[in-house]
């Protein structure tokens, strides 16, 4: 009887779970959990709190994954108008910390509601694409279009650009699967690069700082170019197998700044080298070409362009992360996906792994 019971438990407890998904991000964990050790090794209760947050996402990741699609799209609406009210109660109220208002005081703690655009923007977008799926029309591309503007312009005057991107890219990515025109993107692009004299008048002063620091690092190398200058050092000193765990010069001589959150792939370079590089961008790729198979196999609109919107936001942070890291791309605060130290992402992460593991264990139980 006992027996029966725990094979029930056991059955119930894996039964919504993707193996490959699970499987692929538990490795991301431990290279992240062991980089954030090394990162942090005069003050490793990290690691510890990394850990418990770890925990936290996986069981949000299990719960989420329980719910049917058709469950998770009613919590489309609320949680996009629930995001943007927050956000606008940030611009009016919200805490002011190293010149960026991001954060709203809940009495005993803080919150940064733009994390959770991050979720609530590609499932509204996906619910709005759902609902108007038998007639799409020009209209319906520009009304989605402006649904993803409103949280991205409250972000991006926060400011956080990273933030502000990555929710941008969520609702691009919909917007794209739902059947976006290549004529229309191709005249975007022409926009964006028409407006760019214009944009770039109307970035902080701090933001074009760091795109002119990107050209040439060297011209402040104690200020705006120390974090790419020390970063790229400790990528080079790698080598091809790296110095070895907990023996990264650069990294505790504490030359690397943030090197347990935004900057944690330069730590893990110098560490594990080139070779640790490939085996973690194969696991990147592995992600994504997972959540993609999962969504061309997806049984709904909602869950195909959901699911894909998921899948390519994980490109977007692992690509702008190692790409500010590595010198390519302007420092915007992008944290390396189930890597970089911190509660928030990391449980938003996770809860996105739950929707693509719920698409794909219910989608023989939704009617085409």
């Amino acid at each position: 009887m006992f027996l029966k019971l725990l094979q029930q438990f056991r059955s119930r407890l894996v039964e919504h779970i993707d193996g490959p998904l699970l499987a692929i991000s538990l490795a991301l964990m431990l290279f992240g959990l062991a980089t954030v050790y090394s990162a942090t090794y005069d003050a490793n209760n990290r690691a510890l709190s990394q850990l418990l947050n770890m925990l936290v996402g996986l069981a949000v990741m299990w719960s989420v994954a329980q719910l049917p699609p058709q469950k998770l799209m009613r919590f489309a609406v609320p949680l996009y108008v629930v995001g943007v009210v927050l956000l606008v109660l940030v611009y009016l109220v919200g805490v002011k910390i190293n010149g960026a208002r991001r954060w709203l005081p809940i009495g005993f703690t803080r919150i940064q509601p733009s994390e959770i655009l991050k979720i609530a923007m590609p499932l509204m977008l996906a619910w709005y694409f759902h609902k108007y799926e038998a007639a799409l029309k020009a209209r319906h591309f520009a009304i989605a279009f402006l649904l993803l503007l409103v949280p991205f312009g409250l972000i991006a005057k926060q400011p956080d650009l990273g933030t502000a991107i990555l929710v941008g890219a969520a609702g691009f990515y919909v917007i794209f699967f739902a059947g976006l025109p290549w004529k229309v993107m191709v005249g975007m692009i022409a926009a964006a690069a028409s407006a760019a004299p214009f944009v770039w008048t109307v970035l902080h002063d701090y933001q074009r700082k760091r795109i002119l620091t990107l050209i040439d690092p060297t011209t402040d190398p104690l200020g705006s170019g120390y974090h790419i200058i020390q970063s790229t050092i400790a990528i080079g000193s790698g080598g091809s197998f790296g110095k070895g765990w907990l023996e990264g010069t650069q990294t505790h001589l504490e030359f690397i700044p943030e090197r347990h959150t935004d900057f944690i792939f330069a730590v893990f370079s110098e560490e594990r080298g080139l070779l640790g590089n490939c085996i973690l961008v194969t696991l990147y790729l592995l992600l994504i070409a997972r959540g993609l198979m999962i969504t061309a196999n997806a049984s709904t609109l909602f869950a195909r362009v959901l699911g894909g919107s998921i899948s390519l936001s994980f490109f977007t942070y692992a690509f702008v992360n190692m790409g500010m890291v590595s010198g390519i791309l302007p420092v915007v605060g992008v944290p390396l996906p189930f890597m970089s130290y911190g509660g928030t992402a990391l449980v938003t992460l996770f809860l996105a792994l739950g929707i693509l593991m719920s698409i794909q264990s219910h989608r023989m139980l939704v009617k085409t």
